[in-house]
Formats: C-alpha cells, structure tokens, sequence
C-alpha cells in the first residue's frame, strides 16, 4: 500500500468512527493536504541531488505562466514572492506579558525573536508560553530521573523573557529559496509561519504555511494545460489528438493511445510536476 493509500485509509476510518462527526470542509481539506505532501515529498527526493545556486532575481508569477505558454519549463516560485513583509518580531529581553500581548496583536501563534540589529535568535510561540504557565499552575516539579521533556518544561516554567522562552536555533528560509524548498522546512519544523532572512540571518520577511501551500498546489486545470502545453505539444506532438488528459486533486489519468516506445518517457515527465501526486496510466501502445 502506498503512502497516500495509507493516508486515505486512515483518513475514510476516522469518518466512519462512531460518535465523530465530519467537519463539512474535511474532504477538500485531505485533498489539500495530500497534495502539499506530495509536493514536499518531491523536495526531500530532490534533496540529494546537486544544486546550482540560482540568480538572485527573482521570477515573477507572470513571466512563469509565459514560459509554459512558449512551452518552456516554468521557473520555480521564490519565497521572496509569497513572503509578507515587514515580519512583527519581539527583542530578546521583551518579558512574557509583552509576548502575550504581541501574539495577540499580531492574530499569530508565534513570532521570531531577534537581536538589536535584527539577526533572528529564535522562535517565540504559544507553545512555549503554555509550558511555562502550565507549569506554574499545576506546581509540578520534575523528580531526580524524570523525564528530559518534564525538565526541560521545568525550565521554561523559570524563564522571564522572550530570549529565555524561545526555541532555538530558529529554522528559516531565504528569499532566494524555492517555494518548495520553504515547504520542507515548514514540514520540519512544524511552524505556521517561518521567518525569512537575508545571509547575514537578518529579518527581512516571513512566510506562512498557508502561503506555501497556495503556491505549491495549482488547479487541476492548469496542471493539465501544462501538460499538454509544455509536455505533449512540445515533445510528442504526434498524441495530442490521441492522448487524452483528466487531473483530479492532483492525479492525473491519462488514457488514449501513443507509441509504445515514448510511454515511459512521457509518464517520466509528468511525473517531474511537483503538483502532480499520482500518475495513472491506461494507454495503450501503437506499437509505432
């Protein structure tokens, strides 16, 4: 059974559960979700392969859709287009109530704790925040041999400020990177909202997971006009009158016929879309 077999089984158990009602929104939210873990399954495969950095330029969402419409490949989304700029943040030394108070205003559940000159030291959250209060409520102390996680909680429960509360090393992303690239890191290190810095590890943005995930998951209708744009007209020119193309939630179904010989090939490519998570083949060969 594949991993988006597994999820789905799990997924239609938990519906079928007794006493749970299904929210209305659920199955497009497991569309969703299976789709951004194909895409970031794509980046970990990728991982191991040599990259060559890219220009620092970035490529517009436009100039992207023209390349696949001149059946070019598509240049990759940068962070630096998807990130909200300016990112809130709280110094080091701003004490718990302050925390509170800018989580609160912001509508965020965490923010990046920075220095004078703006160098990100960590990450702040309503996590943290709960651990140092839950254990000043419940009085527990950790005993001799309890746990690592107990003392550890122990000791935000003593922290006074941002700096002494935060978790660190904060991971962050580039604006250089790829969208994707930002979504195996926000799979990571499971924050909402990542912050973005410059080299020198300066704030300069920060992207939400949300954000990622509009990026990396297309519609269907654009994955298939990709295909047979960039993929088909450019290289088997021959199928497009006789390959027939259906995208839903991300699978494509491809049905039809086309030379036996060019079969591989062309299931290869499709299957290089980051926004494509299966790939069902039901052509059959000419034999050309």
């Amino acid at each position: 059974m594949t991993e988006r077999e597994k999820f789905s089984a799990g997924a239609e158990a938990r519906r079928a559960a007794p006493g749970r009602m299904p929210r209305p929104d659920a199955p497009r939210r497991e569309e969703l979700l299976l789709r951004y873990l194909g895409a970031v399954a794509s980046v970990s495969a990728k991982q191991a392969a040599t990259r060559h950095p890219r220009a620092s330029g970035a490529v517009p969402a436009e100039r992207a859709i023209e390349a696949a419409a001149a059946g070019a490949e598509p240049e990759p989304l940068l962070v630096r287009e998807v990130m909200d700029v300016p990112a809130a943040s709280v110094r080091g030394d701003v004490p718990f109530l302050d925390i509170v108070r800018s989580l609160t205003r912001e509508h965020v559940g965490c923010l990046p704790v920075v220095d004078a000159e703006d160098h990100v030291l960590g990450v702040v959250s309503e996590s943290d925040l709960l651990a140092k209060a839950a254990v000043e409520a419940s009085g527990h102390r950790p005993g001799a041999i309890g746990r690592l996680r107990e003392r550890r909680l122990h000791d935000k429960a003593r922290a006074e400020t941002a700096e002494e509360l935060m978790t660190t090393p904060a991971v962050t992303a580039y604006p250089g990177q790829t969208v994707a690239e930002a979504a195996w890191l926000v799979s990571l290190s499971r924050l909402k909202r990542l912050p973005v810095t410059d080299h020198d590890g300066r704030l300069v943005g920060v992207v939400h997971r949300n954000a990622l995930l509009s990026a990396l998951i297309r519609d269907d209708a654009k994955i298939r006009e990709e295909i047979e744009s960039r993929i088909l007209a450019k290289h088997f020119p021959a199928a497009l009158s006789t390959v027939e193309v259906t995208v839903r939630n991300g699978v494509v179904d491809l049905s039809g016929r086309i030379a036996e010989a060019d079969v591989p090939r062309l299931l290869a490519q499709i299957k290089d879309i980051d926004d494509v998570t299966e790939v069902i083949d039901r052509l059959s060969g000419s034999g050309a």
